[in-house]
């Protein structure tokens, strides 16, 4: 380093970032200082430093410890810096008269017995074990601390579960309960939206259009940015979809967050399946499914899901008409499609994907072993090469279709089929012909249902209205377009029942104890909520092999 320097570490000397930013600035700003490092001496703060020529040769901080870094212009302004920096701090915001700050969790709790929340900024190496203190202490948690490990994210959000509570986070930056916000939260009217985020700023950016569109959020709850991956397996997002699901307040949901994982985002579907109210969804840069399947919906922009849900609101909700008490038998619970246009089985498979998983098919993701033999919930292009070598196209020829509809409505695992008949010049001149009878024959037991989309208009020589009242006549729902037969595949596959959830620590006024920054408490007193701030030091002064001996004492 060309310029003179000074610096001092002082063991153990924990402040929160905000504290530590506003001494660095106020460094910067004296006499002769051309820069200034404030930093905990973690190692990836230590690798800033050395990328801004600011790190000391030859030091071994710990992680536990404040490294405090000035380079000035010659030696007597850096070492002048260092000896103001008592009096940099001490100008920080002081406690007001008469308040006191407690230096446990377990005292502040005590103090506002009410606070049903607990905000957490810690370093993300102690933020795990505040937050399994706060869930034992039965309160909800709101964990804006990133560097969390995900094997304890899940273990915090199964406790968090298991007691009944929210946990938020780790890793969340964005939450509104009952018109307070926790974190980074814009300022918005209360109103009846609800959403669930595992995306900050998309929570934020929604939020923000529901506003200008005049429309307003009952909550918004956040779930970390990990929490629909397949390694956390969307913990925090079902509990706040069955949340908003039984909140009397909430009419519309929005559902938003960076692509999921496949299996995470069949279950988190399915339960927005099963809400009874409007669910949107936005799975940021993950194409859409369908652009309905029942009451979820999908939108592929923030400020359309945020649109979607105001409309949605401002439309008055009718009884479902795809939902029905199914007459299959209980052990019957898979799907088969026998498809003859592959586009259409394509769109089939992206809708159905959805809302059953796994479900296999001989021309996606995951595919049949045997395209011979189906496989729980199978999808098939029968126009595939592999079933048209020798033979004709299904279009022309059902040979093979009805010789499969047979095998597949004897399978005792089938509860549904579904079909599609693509009519027009060139086709089959009268498929329904055919098809009918052997659609009669498989629902003759009575234990399966059948779905057939059918494909034409009112000039093929097919005659529509024809085949379709054939269809009709042989027991098979009809359907003029594949989001109507996905919806119904649904309605008889797809678990339909929700558990109600206690609602009303959303619905009370806000009190909060906050572990961390100083700013998320100012904001929570600035929006009128009762708040404690925690007087949080690292256990042990940050010394691990101390910590260590500390909880096995308490173990």
């Amino acid at each position: 380093m060309a310029d003179p320097t000074a610096y001092e570490i002082r063991k153990g000397a924990y402040y929160d970032s905000v504290v530590l930013m506003q001494l660095q600035r106020a460094l910067t700003g004296l006499p002769g200082v051309r820069d200034a490092g404030v930093v905990m001496a973690t190692p990836a703060n230590l690798e800033l430093l050395a990328q801004n020529d600011l790190l000391p040769d030859r030091i071994d901080p710990a992680p536990e410890d404040l490294l405090i870094v000035v380079r000035a212009d010659s030696r007597s302004p850096a070492d002048a810096a260092l000896r103001q920096v008592d009096e940099l701090l001490a100008r920080r915001r002081t406690v007001p008269a008469g308040h006191y700050r407690p230096r446990s969790l377990k005292a502040a709790a005590e103090m506002l017995a009410q606070a049903e929340w607990i905000l957490i900024s810690v370093p993300g190496r102690y933020a795990g074990a505040v937050a399994r203190e706060a869930l034992d202490l039965g309160r909800n948690v709101f964990l804006y601390s990133d560097n969390v490990p995900v094997e304890q994210e899940v273990e915090l959000k199964q406790y968090a579960a298991a007691k009944g509570l929210l946990l938020m986070g780790p890793d969340c930056g964005t939450a509104i309960v009952n018109g307070v916000g926790f974190g980074f939260a814009n300022r918005v009217r209360r109103g009846s939206i609800g959403l669930v985020g595992a995306s900050g700023t998309g929570i934020q950016a929604i939020a923000a259009r529901i506003h200008q569109r005049g429309a307003g959020l009952s909550h918004a709850l956040g779930t970390g940015g990990r929490d629909l991956s397949s390694a956390v397996g969307g913990i925090s997002a079902l509990h706040c979809l069955e949340l908003l699901a039984s909140d009397p307040d909430t009419k519309v949901i929005i559902l938003v967050s960076k692509p999921p994982d496949p299996q995470v985002a069949t279950a988190v579907l399915q339960r927005a399946w099963s809400a009874g109210k409007p669910v949107v969804v936005d799975f940021i840069g993950h194409p859409a499914p369908a652009q309905r399947l029942g009451d979820v919906h999908f939108a592929n922009s923030l400020s359309a899901t945020a649109d979607l849900a105001v409309e949605l609101l401002e439309q008055p909700v009718g009884p479902r008409t795809d939902v029905r008490a199914p007459k299959r038998p209980n052990h019957r619970s898979c799907l088969r499609g026998l498809f003859s246009g592959g586009t259409i089985a394509q769109e089939a498979l992206r809708g159905l994907q959805a809302l059953l998983y796994p479900v296999f098919s001989n021309f996606a993701e995951p595919h049949l072993a045997d395209p011979l033999v189906s496989h729980g919930h199978t999808l098939l292009d029968l126009g595939g090469d592999e079933f048209t070598v020798g033979r004709l196209h299904p279009m022309l020829d059902n040979d093979l279709r009805i010789r499969r509809l047979r095998r597949e409505a004897a399978d005792p695992q089938v509860a549904l089929i579904l079909l599609d008949l693509v009519l027009g010049v060139g086709a089959h001149p009268d498929p329904a012909a055919e098809l009918a009878p052997a659609i009669e024959q498989a629902l003759a037991a009575g234990e399966i249902e059948l779905g057939v989309i059918l494909i034409g208009t009112d000039e093929d020589p097919q005659d529509t209205d024809l085949q379709k009242s054939r269809l009709i006549e042989a027991g098979a729902q009809v359907f003029e377009d594949t989001g109507q037969a996905v919806s119904f595949a649904a309605a008889r596959l797809v678990e339909g029942r929700r558990r109600e959830a206690d609602t009303g620590f959303l619905s009370r006024p806000v009190a909060a104890i906050n572990v961390g920054l100083e700013t998320f408490y100012d904001s929570l007193v600035g929006q009128g909520a009762q708040a404690i701030q925690v007087e949080w030091k690292p256990p042990a002064g940050g010394d691990e092999r101390l910590q260590a001996i500390l909880q096995r004492m308490k173990g």
